[in-house]
């Protein structure tokens, strides 16, 4: 298992996204790359810009689980405790200018990955995500 730590994230989801999809494990996920690449930019920037409040700034830490079959992906911090999982999933049937603003990037979390989970302990905020690969 491989673990990236970012001490400070606040405003630097791009720079994240970047150290993020340069680990061989992500790399090596050909068919897989796309998927996981919009799905850890979305990640990383909504952390960066939204965990911490009040001006404060805090960690994120990524650990990177690859086995032959699949790769695991764990997303920490130690920011405000909230739960992308309980938001409410965005109307697609409504023209654009009825939607509400956010939304759009946990539903492509959870439409691009195999598996989603979300867990608070010991202060952190705790979001993994699961991708089945191929071995082609």
């Amino acid at each position: 298992m491989k673990t990236l730590h970012f001490q400070s994230v606040k405003g630097k989801g791009p720079e994240i996204t970047e150290a993020i999809i340069a680990e061989e494990d992500i790399k090596s996920c050909k068919k897989e790359f796309f998927a996981l690449h919009l799905v850890i930019e979305e990640l990383a920037v909504n952390i960066a810009d939204y965990a911490y409040s009040d001006g404060k700034d805090g960690y994120l830490d990524v650990l990177i689980d690859k086995t032959p079959e699949e790769i695991t992906i764990t997303f920490k911090d130690g920011g405000t405790p909230f739960n992308p999982l309980e938001r409410k999933m965005p109307d697609l049937d409504l023209p654009l200018e009825e939607r509400g603003i956010g939304g759009l990037g946990i539903f492509l979390t959870i439409k691009k990955m195999d598996e989603v989970k979300y867990d608070y302990r010991n202060r952190e905020n705790i979001l993994t995500i699961k991708k089945k690969i191929s071995n082609e």
